[in-house]
Parts: structure tokens; C-alpha cells; sequence
């Protein structure tokens, strides 16, 4: 039997009085990278935020639909319930620029009490930062504030700073889109990593067919705001059933 981390069921969203997303159905395999791909301005991002209750924080939003998260909806609970166990990354890098690196990542673990120990807050420090493939080049300055940082290392530090909860699923809001490509080939490999050996559920969020055939099992391809053809990425990347979706894959989208 399948197992699902994620199922998003006839999700409606309004922000005012436009209709952003219409009727998104999709699901998500457990222990996979889900890659939900399209142009600009057709929604993908509003479906991470539906998923983790950010839109809850939006006083024009309206949701109409079910997300469900192991078999829980997401608008039973509370949100930082389900924040608790969903780690977001935004496009933009944005670690707290005013505390050292190392209480980047151990800030979470100290509020949600997830270690008892100095000892154990040192250990998940450091797995955090090695699974964002960043250990290595902050280990010896793990006290500096992360301003002296380059962005692509931001980025990785906010990638460090989310895997730090142990979440079970993470989102990642286009994490590539505003670094140099080595640090974007290394966020890629951290992805996959995190997904092989720790057992985490990755949804993905790019504009960049490639990037989605290099990284994701399953592809969701968007255009305004409805879903217009899923299924596994072998599938849909070499035959499309839709002309639009070969047309995004030609990067003529």
C-alpha cells in the first residue's frame, strides 16, 4: 500500500478577489522529492503555503479544499502543529543576521526542546549543517554571524536551520533560484541525500524543467492556478500528455 505524506484535495485559494489556485489536486509518495514546476505567477508557491498554514498569516486569504498530512488535515489542528513537523525554505536566503551561526540552527531545536543536552545540541548542530553540505566551511567559525556568509552558504545555513527540527516533510520555495550554481548543484545534492538516508518528503517549487528532472520522482506541472498534468517524472518529462506541458519543458513558458 502507498503511503502518503502529502494529499491536496480540490484546493481552492482566494487572495482578495482573485482566484489564485482552482481546484489543485495532487499527492505526494512518502520518502520522495515532489517537484511542482511552471511558470511564474501560476500558483506554486500559494500551494506551499496552503500545505504549512502560512496563508493563515494573510488576512485577504480564503481556503477552500483539504490538505492532509499523514492521513491529518491541516486545518483540524493547530499551525504550529503542523509547523512543527513541515520545514519551509524561501527563495530568498534569510538566517537571523544578529546571532552567530551555530544558534541559527540550535535555535529551534532550544524552543521546540527536541535536545536535553549541550552535548546533544552540538551533535544536531553539526548533522544539520553536514546534511545541508555546509559543515566543512563554517566548522571552524561557528560563532561568526552568518552576514560574512555568501549567499549560496545563506542559503545552505537556512537548509541547515530547517532540517535542525527534524521535520518530516520540507518545503523548498524555488531555494536555487538567487544562488551561483555551485551552491545551487549542492543544495540539489543535499536534497536527494535527505531524502535517501533520513526518510524526509520533499515538495519543490521551480520554474526550471532541468531541475526538476534532475532531482524530483514526481512531477506536478501548474499553469494559472490549475494542475495540468502529474504523475512520475520519467513519465511526464520524455511524454507529455499536455501541449502546454511540452511547451514548459521546451522552455517556451
Amino acid at each position: 500500500m502507498v503511503e502518503y505524506a502529502v494529499e491536496v484535495n480540490d484546493l481552492h485559494v482566494w487572495l482578495g478577489e482573485r482566484h489564485i489556485l482552482q481546484g489543485v489536486t495532487f499527492r505526494c509518495p512518502e520518502r520522495t522529492v515532489t517537484a511542482i514546476m511552471g511558470p511564474s505567477g501560476t500558483g506554486k508557491s500559494t500551494v506551499l503555503r496552503a500545505i504549512n498554514r502560512l496563508l493563515d498569516l494573510n488576512p485577504e486569504a480564503k481556503v477552500r479544499g483539504r490538505v492532509k498530512i499523514f492521513g491529518v488535515d491541516v486545518y483540524s489542528v493547530e499551525p504550529y502543529v503542523v509547523r512543527r513537523h513541515v520545514g519551509m525554505v524561501f527563495q530568498e536566503p534569510n538566517p537571523f543576521p544578529h546571532i552567530s551561526i551555530y544558534d541559527n540552527v540550535a535555535l529551534g531545536p532550544k524552543l521546540h526542546g527536541i535536545v536535553r543536552s549541550k552535548k546533544e545540541l552540538d551533535e544536531l548542530v553539526k548533522w544539520a549543517l553536514e546534511k545541508a553540505m555546509l559543515w566543512d566551511e563554517v566548522k571552524n567559525r561557528l560563532y561568526d554571524l552568518p552576514t560574512k556568509l555568501s549567499g549560496g552558504q545563506k542559503q545552505r545555513l537556512s537548509l541547515a536551520r530547517a532540517l535542525a527540527l527534524k521535520p518530516r516533510i520540507l518545503l523548498l520555495d524555488e531555494p536555487t533560484a538567487n544562488i551561483d550554481p555551485v551552491n545551487a548543484m549542492k543544495i540539489e545534492e543535499a536534497i536527494k541525500s535527505i531524502v535517501r538516508e533520513e526518510g524526509i518528503t520533499v515538495i519543490l517549487v521551480t520554474h526550471m524543467p532541468a531541475q526538476a528532472v534532475r532531482i524530483s520522482d514526481f512531477l506536478v506541472f501548474m499553469y494559472k492556478g490549475k494542475v495540468v498534468e502529474q504523475g512520475p517524472t520519467r513519465d511526464v518529462a520524455l511524454h507529455p500528455r499536455s501541449e502546454l506541458t511540452e511547451r514548459f519543458m521546451r522552455g517556451e513558458l
